[in-house]
Parts: structure tokens; C-alpha cells; sequence
């Protein structure tokens, strides 16, 4: 069902979604200072043009000083453009009885498309995404 799901998605709203997100990504990689948001564009694009079957997570449970940061010049460069176009598009595919449930999909990414700092994408079957917190142990406690 998610690859169906997807393939719908693909068709009617993915990857204009993700050429979006990719044309702010080439963009944040021209302006060099900005590679980092390119970097975050492109995980969002990948995310936009086929989203069934993974979720987003916190990466902790308090956002660090540069997510938040990096969240407020994200809304100024691209993220204020991005939540539009998932708003629009969302509308339009509301339009339509088949189109409902993409549309909804649509508005639950606004959020992600306004503050994609400090959050990670993981596949549905990831055992983050059940807590809904990405917490990473980096060494180990031996």
C-alpha cells in the first residue's frame, strides 16, 4: 500500500515538491555559506517525492542553540516558499475526493518544510520512529 501510495504521490505533487526543494538546495550550494541548508534541502526533496512509509522524528528532545538557528534563516532563505507550495498544493488536491488524503499529507509537512534543523527522517519500521526521538548513542557506556 505505501508504494502505492506513493506512486499517487509521485504523480500528483511529489516531485514538484522535490524540484522545489532541490532548485532552494542548488541555490543554498551557489551561495556557498548556505551549503548546509543544501545539504538539509536535498534531504527534504528526497523526503517530498516519496514520504509513505517514513516519519519524522526529533533528533533530541531539546533543540541545540544551531538547529534553532539554523530553523530561522531556513524560514527567511527557502522555508516560507516550501510551506507555501505544500499549502497550495495541499488546496488543490483537496479539491478532488481522491486527492483528500494527499492534501492532508501535504499540511503535515508544512511544519517540516518551516524548521527541518534538529529533526530526522527514518523509515516507519525504525525502532526511532516509535519513540518519536532520534537519540543517538555515539561511544559506548563500557
Amino acid at each position: 500500500m505505501r508504494t502505492l501510495g506513493n506512486i499517487i504521490w509521485f504523480i500528483f505533487g511529489g516531485l514538484w515538491l522535490a524540484i522545489g526543494y532541490a532548485i532552494a538546495g542548488i541555490i543554498c550550494f551557489i551561495l556557498i555559506i548556505t551549503i548546509p541548508f543544501g545539504i538539509q534541502a536535498f534531504k527534504l526533496a528526497g523526503y517530498a517525492i516519496w514520504p509513505f512509509g517514513r516519519v519524522v522524528v526529533q533528533k533530541d528532545r531539546v533543540m541545540s542553540g544551531f538547529a534553532i538557528a539554523g530553523n530561522v534563516i531556513w524560514i527567511i532563505v527557502a522555508g516560507i516558499w516550501m510551506a507555501i507550495a505544500h499549502i497550495v498544493t495541499g488546496i488543490v488536491q483537496c479539491l478532488t475526493i481522491i486527492g483528500i488524503p494527499l492534501g492532508l499529507a501535504n499540511f503535515k509537512l508544512v511544519p517540516l518544510a518551516l524548521a527541518p534543523f534538529g529533526r530526522e527522517v527514518v523509515s516507519a519500521d525504525d525502532p526511532l520512529a516509535q519513540g518519536g526521538f532520534a537519540v543517538r548513542s555515539y561511544g559506548t557506556s563500557d
